[in-house]
This record gives C-alpha cells, sequence and structure tokens, in this order.
C-alpha cells in the first residue's frame, strides 16, 4: 500500500490535475479499498484492523475530495500553495459582485416557476462556465491563486443555486 500521508492523487495513483474521469477514480478506489478492507485482517488482530479501518477512511476521503469538482480544485489550490480562505477572503472581481446583486434580485423578484427556472438556467450556465474556467486556471495556466479566486466564486454560485432551489421547493405547487 501507498503511505497514508500521501496526497489523494498519490493515493489513488491518479495524476495531480484537475482533469479528472470520475470512472477511473472510482476504479482505483475500488480497488484500493478490497487492499485495506478491515476484514481482509481479521487474522493478524484488532491492531491490524484497526489500521485497516483508518486506511479504508483515508481512501474514502481521498474519493470524496476527488470526485466533486469543488473540493477538488480547493485541494488542489492548497497544494499549490494557493488556499482558498474562504472565511476571511471574500474579495470579487466587481463584474462578479454586480452578478451576485442581481441574481439575489432576480430571486427576491421571481413569484413563477418559470422566472426560477429562467434565473436556473442562468446560474447553471455560470456554473459550467466556472469549472471549465478551473480546468484552464489549474491545468493549463498552473495559475493556483488565481484559481482559488474561481474557487470562492464557484462557492457562492453553488450557495445561491441551492437558495434557488429552496425557492422553487417554497413556492405554491399548481392545482
Amino acid at each position: 500500500m501507498v503511505d497514508i500521508q500521501s496526497n489523494d492523487f498519490a493515493l489513488l495513483g491518479l495524476p495531480e490535475r484537475y482533469a479528472q474521469d470520475i470512472a477511473d477514480i472510482d476504479a482505483r478506489w475500488k480497488a484500493l479499498q478490497r487492499q485495506a478492507h478491515p476484514d481482509r485482517f481479521a487474522a493478524q488482530g484488532a491492531a491490524a484492523q484497526r489500521v485497516a479501518m483508518q486506511w479504508s477512511a483515508r481512501i474514502n476521503e481521498a474519493r470524496r475530495r476527488l470526485t466533486d469538482p469543488l473540493a477538488r480544485a480547493a485541494y488542489l489550490c492548497e497544494l499549490r500553495g494557493a488556499p482558498i480562505r474562504a472565511e476571511d477572503n471574500t474579495a470579487m472581481p466587481p463584474d462578479f459582485l454586480a452578478r451576485q446583486l442581481a441574481w439575489r434580485e432576480a430571486l427576491d423578484e421571481a413569484d413563477t416557476p418559470a422566472a426560477l427556472d429562467t434565473l436556473r438556467a442562468e446560474v447553471d450556465t455560470a456554473r459550467r462556465a466556472a469549472l471549465a474556467a478551473l480546468e484552464w486556471l489549474l491545468d493549463e495556466q498552473g495559475n493556483a491563486p488565481a484559481a482559488a479566486a474561481q474557487v470562492r466564486a464557484l462557492m457562492f454560485i453553488d450557495r445561491f443555486a441551492d437558495n434557488l432551489e429552496q425557492r422553487q421547493e417554497s413556492l405554491p405547487k399548481p392545482i
């Protein structure tokens, strides 16, 4: 087995890049889980099983982080020396702030499923563009600080999408 202290990419035997094939991540995760399953260490005693459980938990953590595009991007930024620091770094470009305000106003004013669907489509388009920008910034440009700013923007987009979903669920259902 590889070192439990390895980064997630090394642990799963993947290239350290943003673009990943989720099926490949899952296949590597399954193979490692078969090797680390605590039942395989039953004959070696409780200590060996505890170590296997730690391995299993670490492998699961790596899979969870690498299959989530936002978590994967944030992790790569951290590995490349550009921590996200979302709790104390909320700086955003003025055009993004203007879009946030426009979305908030549109959400406040939306009172029909159609209006919310229109806003959802715009948010989904912005999310896809942000994910594509992350791939370009991390894999093509190697610009982790700019990618960290993009991660913070994507965090807002995801939170707003959650608010939008809650609003959609709260609208009266048509009879």
